[in-house]
């Protein structure tokens, strides 16, 4: 930086804005750009060494800017260091196999998860570090701010304003982040309007903060994430439901809390107006929701749950349901959803008493991770959301009665009074092909070894979980003492894994006495009566009888 010049970002702003629009020419109006013209806006724009943020969402994507960087010039755009939260198409690693980007930061990987491995093996990335959603937006503001944004929206002017619709997700952060440092921003819309005849729903981004946009041929790729068919929850599945809203949900009076992907929360959610119903908890448990548009809850809003849900993204088929149901979502004048994962981030960690998901690997300190051999996964938000806010000072019954069983009988700092976070890891003991979800060794320590990470890439922090849930019961990990009772509780229910079967048997049984253990039996669930008959739904039609007709599923979860 030249500390004789202290404008030296708006210089370089202007001079890119410059050969834009001098490359251009004819191409260019305004702000807007042909969309034939977008590969030679890239070359003008960019430079080697620049910070990119190209946004790769849960959902959302900019999938035709993804596309047009990976066919610029090597020999003129090169060594692009990459910041983005999600990996979730083939162009996104395109662009290190060609030359193009060689150094990534990052939150989540999981459909480029093994190439990803290959690709850090062979040295052709150099990943800076592995971060949750709301730490990388974060350093957007502080040591990772993107020289160039390349965002989605819905919709936008020729002033540029953009309208990006129910799934906003990340895009707020990465322009503002851009935009008052000195970058460009380019946004890819699906529509563009022309403020006479057709005008913007509302304004989500204004037009000062957005140097161009460009109309994609076809709309922007969004993955319906959080649709889960409820044909597919297995009885299992339900057991582990009425242990988590009997044993946890009704002990602790969670009032606000989120819920991770999966078939073990939407079996939850489907079970709040049957079981949970019959538990007399309506208004009791789950009325405040850091969570997106999940189709799974449509029957617990329709029973009178759910009071207020704040969404990371929306859900693809769920616009009309959200816009019938204003006085739960959070929507704009125009009636359609108004998300932001940031914000839900900062909700998640500090407004919530409560988060449930799962994993794909736990050890004997209950420490989890996805990361497993041959596949880097990164984190998404789940550390974030499963984490204890430390700086939280705000008081809840559930959170308080956390605090006290953690606390219990501790004295000095360990027993300074405070409350805790809920965080429970809910895991079938056996995973697809007979894997064992227990390990004693993550290969998170592994993966650490070979791809040089200064740490290993743990999800989350045994210290932070609280609950642990399988098939088998529950471990209150708040009331154990020392690491051997931590041990021994996590193989308390880690079933017949290897883990399971080395467990002390007489330890476990005390553990067991104590409260630390509970089975099925022990909170008075019959397993006889954990059928598929207590969804709420059991069918994705179901889903859209519940919702009046306005949930309308994307055509691959239809079958009618």
């Amino acid at each position: 930086m030249d500390r004789l010049n202290w404008n030296t970002k708006a210089i370089d702003r202007a001079d890119r804005l410059a050969r834009a629009a001098h490359a251009l020419g004819p191409r260019l109006a305004g702000k807007v750009v042909a969309t034939d013209a977008i590969v030679q806006l890239l070359e003008a724009t960019l430079q080697p060494g620049d910070r990119v943020c190209l946004e790769g969402n849960n959902q959302k994507q900019a999938d035709f800017l993804a596309r047009s960087l990976t066919q610029v010039d090597p020999q003129r755009v090169h060594d692009l260091h990459m910041v983005q939260s999600v990996l979730a198409l083939p162009e996104h690693l395109d662009l290190f196999e060609a030359g193009i980007a060689s150094r990534l930061d990052f939150s989540f990987s999981g459909p480029q998860g093994a190439r990803l491995a290959k690709l850090v093996a062979a040295r052709r990335i150099e990943i800076g570090a592995i971060h949750t959603y709301l730490e990388l937006f974060a350093r957007y503001f502080v040591d990772l701010t993107p020289r160039i944004a390349l965002v989605a929206a819905q919709a936008a002017d020729a002033q540029g304003n953009l309208y990006t619709g129910p799934n906003t997700e990340d895009t707020p952060a990465i322009v503002e982040a851009t935009a008052f440092s000195g970058g460009i921003v380019i946004a890819q819309v699906n529509e563009l309007v022309d403020g006479a005849t057709t005008t913007l729903p509302r304004i989500d981004i204004p037009a000062d903060w957005v140097s161009f946009v460009v109309k994609a041929p076809r709309p922007h790729f969004i993955e319906p994430l959080f649709t889960r068919d409820p044909a597919q929850i297995s009885e299992i599945q339900v057991l582990m439901a009425m242990m988590a809203i009997k044993g946890v949900y009704a002990e602790y009076g969670v009032q606000r809390l989120n819920h991770g992907i999966g078939f073990d929360t939407a079996a939850i959610e489907l079970l709040l107006p049957t079981y949970g119903e019959s538990l007399g908890l309506r208004g009791k448990i789950c009325r405040h929701w850091a969570l997106n548009p999940h189709p799974a809850l449509i029957p617990a809003i329709e029973a009178g749950w759910v009071e207020s849900i704040h969404s990371f993204g929306s859900e693809l088929g769920m616009e009309d349901y959200i816009r019938a149901r204003s006085d739960v979502f959070f929507t704009g004048a125009d009636g359609s959803l108004r998300s932001n994962r940031a914000f839900s981030q900062a909700a998640g960690h500090y407004a919530c008493d409560l988060f449930i998901g799962s994993t794909l690997q736990m050890d004997l300190q209950a420490n989890s991770s996805t990361a497993t051999l041959g596949r880097i996964t990164g984190f998404g938000g789940a550390p974030n959301m499963g984490a204890d806010a430390r700086g939280r000072r705000h008081a809840s019954p559930a959170w308080l009665k956390a605090g006290r069983e953690a606390r219990s009988g501790r004295t000095g700092a360990a027993g300074t009074p405070r409350g805790q976070k809920l965080v429970v890891q809910m895991v079938e003991t056996f995973r697809e092909h007979m894997q064992p979800a227990f390990v004693e060794r993550l290969d998170a320590w592994t993966l650490q070894e070979q791809a040089g990470m200064a740490l290993p890439p743990i999800m989350i922090y045994g210290e932070d979980v609280t609950h642990v849930l399988t098939e088998e019961g529950i471990a209150n990990l708040l009331l154990v003492r020392t690491d051997e009772e931590r041990e021994q509780a996590v193989r308390g229910v880690a079933g017949y894994t290897p883990v399971g079967l080395a467990r002390d048997r007489r330890m476990v049984e005390n553990l067991r006495d104590r409260g630390v253990i509970r089975r099925p039996e022990d909170l008075g669930i019959d397993t006889r009566d954990a059928t598929r008959n207590l969804l709420a739904a059991r069918s994705m039609r179901d889903l859209v009888d519940a919702s009046g007709g306005m949930y309308r599923p994307p055509a691959r979860f239809r079958n009618w």
